[in-house]
């Protein structure tokens, strides 16, 4: 496959649209399976899985030219203190852009928000619903540890239109901060990734998931 339109609009070249649907499937597979996991387990899973696509992965966030220098994903060591089920609580449907590390913005509606600690703090997130993409649930979020051990501008933990899912049911939804992982932008300026909007700003420092 491809690596020419890399970052850029698939539908420009048919092997790279293939590509990117071929990425996109292997990371719903890595989660589908995770979710079938005992959760340490899962996270050890799920890193194994993301080196290998960050490291040989035509759609890799990694520079072509960096790839075989890619050593694999840093990481916290798995926390089962910062896996939650959380309730989620309705809230009225709010539309937003959110900006960009670079161009554009991610049209989504706020539809509910989740309630949990961690070290003991108090801590509220507003979860997103994508209006592009086919739609899907958006987590994003920055805490304590931003702009210092991990990405200033935010980390996703949950993004349902790439397959990112943790699991929930009818009220509640999964939380495990140890896949917090970086937007594609940390690792190629090109990209343009959605950010952490100002209602999702933890006091908190989440030491788990991706780090610098």
């Amino acid at each position: 496959m491809s690596t020419a339109n890399r970052p850029g609009t698939p539908l420009e070249d048919p092997r790279a649209s293939l590509s990117l649907l071929d990425y996109r499937r292997r990371v719903a597979d890595i989660y589908r399976e995770v979710r079938g996991l005992e959760a340490a387990a899962g996270h050890a899973l799920w890193l194994e899985r993301r080196n290998d696509l960050f490291s040989t992965h035509p759609q890799s966030p990694v520079p072509p030219e960096q790839r075989g220098s890619f050593s694999g994903l840093k990481v916290f060591s798995y926390d089962p203190a910062l896996r939650v089920e959380a309730a989620v609580t309705p809230t009225t449907p709010s539309r937003l852009e959110i900006p960009h590390s670079g161009e554009g913005t991610t049209p989504a509606r706020a539809f509910g928000s989740v309630e949990f600690e961690v070290g003991g703090m108090a801590c509220r997130l507003t979860l997103y619903w994508l209006d592009e993409y086919g739609g899907g649930v958006f987590l994003p979020l920055r805490d304590a540890t931003s702009g210092t051990e991990t990405y200033g501008s935010g980390r996703y933990l949950l993004d349902g239109a790439k397959g990112a899912d943790l699991g929930s049911d009818a009220t509640s939804i999964v939380l495990d901060f140890n896949f917090a992982y970086h937007p594609s932008c940390v690792y190629d300026a090109r990209w343009s990734c959605p950010l952490a909007p100002p209602q999702n700003r933890l006091d908190a420092a989440i030491r788990g998931g991706e780090h610098l």
